[in-house]
């Protein structure tokens, strides 16, 4: 049903997409603005790591770590009075890291008009045992297109991540070797 290749090192059985995959809503108050009396971004971007983690963790049954933020996106500007609601799933699993995708829903808290995407962003977590350490993880399934569709962009982005990582890591050795001090 997915692209991913058994794991051989763990019998721990496969959760599907909707296991653990929720939503978390909040209205904006004042208290949230920035100084053009918007949401703060910073605002928004606790509730997406908020929501990831309780994914991340529902999925891992256990302790999660946001390890990255691959990238977070506003499209529209979050007002005082939106209801927010943010909506997370795993997307991908590795043996202990997991993608988890956020998208960003806003509606007026007094209106019954239809919420729109004021934002997304694609977080990376790592499940941990008691003493910090890398534990295993259940391999996602994917259960509808949207999540299969999802999963294969996941596995994109880490591509991405891995070479990006790799290109910096030998630039640096390649100063260092040339004596070029940082």
């Amino acid at each position: 049903m997915t692209d991913q290749a058994p794991r051989p090192e763990s019998d721990i059985p496969g959760k599907p997409t909707a296991a653990s995959r929720t939503t978390l809503s909040h209205i904006m108050t004042g208290s949230d603005t920035n100084l053009l009396g918007t949401v703060h971004g910073g605002v928004i971007m606790k509730l997406v790591d908020d929501a990831a983690g309780a994914v991340a963790g529902r999925h891992s049954g256990g302790p999660a770590v946001t390890a990255s933020m691959d990238e977070m996106v506003f499209l529209e500007p979050v007002r005082v009075g939106d209801l927010v609601h943010v909506r997370a799933q795993v997307n991908w699993t590795g043996r202990s890291s997991m993608e988890v995708g956020v998208r960003v829903m806003a509606e007026r808290w007094n209106e019954s008009t239809p919420a729109t995407q004021v934002g997304s962003a694609y977080l990376v977590f790592a499940a941990v045992d008691a003493d910090g350490r890398p534990r295993p993880v259940p391999q996602v399934i994917p259960e509808t297109e949207r999540d299969k569709r999802r999963y294969q962009e996941a596995q994109i982005r880490r591509t991405h991540r891995l070479a990006r990582r790799r290109a910096i890591r030998e630039l640096r050795e390649k100063r260092i070797a040339e004596g070029i001090e940082d």
